[in-house]
C-alpha cells in the first residue's frame, strides 16, 4: 500500500507539473514587443527547420498538399528575412545566406515542379509572387552599395513580367495553375511590386492602383472581403471568402494599401475570429452563421475553427498591430501546441509535422516590409480570455491531490 501512495503521489506530481507549465505558457510573453523586438524561441525553431529541411521535409510536405514542398522552404525563407531585419545591419550574414539558400531551393527543378511553365506569368502567379517576395527581401537586408547586381537585375525583371501580366489581364487575378485563379496569390506578386518600388526606382505605382480598383469592384458579397476563389477570366467570386487565404491576404494586403487593409481586416476579425466552447480566440474557415467542407488548406473543422488559418491569422494580427490578438494566438499555441524544447532547437506538435512549423515561425515573426506598422485596431480580446483555461489548468493540478487531502482530513476526523 505504501508503495501504492508513491506511485500516486509521483503521477499527481507529474499531473500538477504539466499545469503549472501549461498556466505558465499561458501568460508568459510569446511574441516579440514590436517589430524590432525578439520573438522567444524562434531562432531555436528556425536551426530545427532547417535541419528538417536538410533532412527531406520538404517531400513530406509534398505529400500533404499540392504546395507543401514550396510552403516549406518559403516560409523557411521569410522568417530569415524577418528575423533578420530585426538586427543591426552588420550582423545580417546568416540571414541573407539562409534566405539566398531557400530563395535558390525555389528556382530549381524541384521548387518549379508542380507549376506549369504555359501560363502567365510563366509558372503563374502563386510562384512568381511568393518567390518574388523572398527575392526582395534578400535584397531588403542589404544596404544597397552590398547587394548583387545579378539579383537586383533578376528582382527588377521579374517584378516587370508581373507587372506587365496584370496590365494585360481583364481580371485583378492571375492564374496560379490552369484555368484556376485565388485572390491571395495576386495579392502576394502586388506586394511584391510595391517592395520593388521600396527598394529600387519606383514604377509600378499604375499598376498597383488598377489592381486595387479591380478588387474593389468584385468583393464577396456575402462578406465584403477578397473571395476565396474566382472565375478566371473575370475575376466575379466563385467561392465565398475563408479564413485559409484571408489570413495570407491581411498579411500582405497592408503593404499595397494600409487604408482599405485595415477596414478589410476590421471586417475580417469580426466575421472569423471566435472563441468556441469560451476557451480562447482561434479562428473560423467559414464566416459566422455559414458551415462548409474541409479541405487540405484548412485541416478538419471542429466548431468550424481551422488551426492552419488561426496559425497564420497570429502574423496577420501582428503587422496589423493588433497585439492583443497576436499575442492572444501565439500563447494559446504555446498551451496547445505541444512544443518541445531543447537547448538548441524548439518544435511544435512533438515536431511530427515541420511544415506545420515553417508557418508558425513565418508568423511568429511577421512585420511590415513595406507600410509602416499602423496604428493598433480596438482591441477585441482583453487579458481576461485566460481566466477559463488558467482555472481548468489549476482544477486539473489540484485534482490529484484531492484524494490524499481527504484521506488525511478523515484520519483527523
Amino acid at each position: 500500500m505504501r508503495i501504492l501512495g508513491w506511485v500516486g503521489r509521483g503521477a499527481g506530481a507529474l499531473v500538477s507539473l504539466a499545469a503549472l507549465i501549461g498556466v505558465v505558457r499561458l501568460v508568459a510573453p510569446a511574441i516579440a514587443a514590436g517589430p524590432s523586438g525578439s520573438p522567444p524561441g524562434v531562432s531555436r525553431q528556425l536551426t530545427f527547420l532547417r535541419a528538417e529541411l536538410d533532412r527531406g521535409a520538404g517531400e513530406d510536405a509534398q505529400a500533404l498538399f499540392p504546395e507543401g514542398w514550396f510552403f516549406a522552404h518559403v516560409l523557411y525563407g521569410l522568417a530569415r528575412v524577418e528575423s533578420g531585419m530585426r538586427l543591426p545591419a552588420g550582423e545580417r550574414g546568416e540571414a541573407v545566406r539562409e534566405a539566398r539558400w531557400a530563395l535558390e531551393r525555389l528556382e530549381s527543378p524541384a521548387g518549379r515542379a508542380p507549376f506549369s511553365p504555359d501560363l502567365t506569368p510563366a509558372y503563374g502567379v502563386f510562384y512568381q509572387g511568393w518567390t518574388n517576395w523572398l527575392r526582395g527581401g534578400v535584397l531588403a537586408l542589404q544596404a544597397p552599395e552590398r547587394r548583387d547586381p545579378a539579383e537586383v537585375r533578376r528582382f527588377a525583371d521579374v517584378s516587370a513580367g508581373l507587372a506587365a501580366a496584370f496590365d494585360a489581364s481583364a481580371s485583378p487575378y492571375l492564374a496560379a495553375y490552369p484555368g484556376q485563379a485565388w485572390p491571395v496569390d495576386s495579392t502576394v506578386a502586388v506586394a511584391s511590386l510595391r517592395l520593388h518600388d521600396t527598394l529600387l526606382p519606383p514604377r509600378f505605382a499604375p499598376t498597383v492602383r488598377r489592381w486595387l480598383d479591380g478588387v474593389r469592384q468584385r468583393l464577396d458579397p456575402r462578406t465584403g472581403l477578397m473571395p476565396h476563389r474566382v472565375e478566371l477570366t473575370t475575376g466575379a467570386p466563385a467561392e465565398v471568402a475563408r479564413a485559409t487565404s484571408q489570413s495570407v491576404i491581411h498579411r500582405f494586403l497592408g503593404e499595397v494599401d494600409p487604408a482599405f487593409a485595415h477596414a478589410q481586416y476590421l471586417r475580417f476579425r469580426s466575421l472569423y475570429v471566435v472563441t468556441p466552447l469560451g476557451l480562447g480566440p482561434a479562428v473560423r474557415e467559414y464566416p459566422r452563421g455559414m458551415d462548409g467542407p474541409a479541405d487540405v488548406d484548412s485541416g478538419p473543422l471542429p466548431l468550424g475553427v481551422s488551426f492552419s488559418a488561426t496559425v497564420v491569422t497570429l502574423g496577420a494580427a501582428q503587422v496589423r498591430g493588433d497585439a492583443a490578438l497576436a499575442g492572444a494566438l501565439a500563447n494559446y499555441g504555446e498551451l496547445v501546441g505541444l512544443p518541445l524544447n531543447t537547448p538548441h532547437t524548439k518544435r511544435y506538435a512533438l515536431g511530427l509535422l515541420p511544415v506545420g512549423d515553417a508557418f508558425l515561425v513565418w508568423s511568429k515573426t511577421a512585420r511590415p516590409w513595406v507600410a509602416p506598422t499602423p496604428d493598433p485596431p480596438p482591441p477585441t480580446v482583453s487579458w481576461w480570455w485566460r481566466l477559463p483555461l488558467l482555472s481548468l489548468l489549476v482544477l486539473a493540478g489540484a485534482l490529484p491531490w484531492l484524494p490524499f487531502a481527504l484521506a488525511r482530513f478523515r484520519r483527523r476526523s
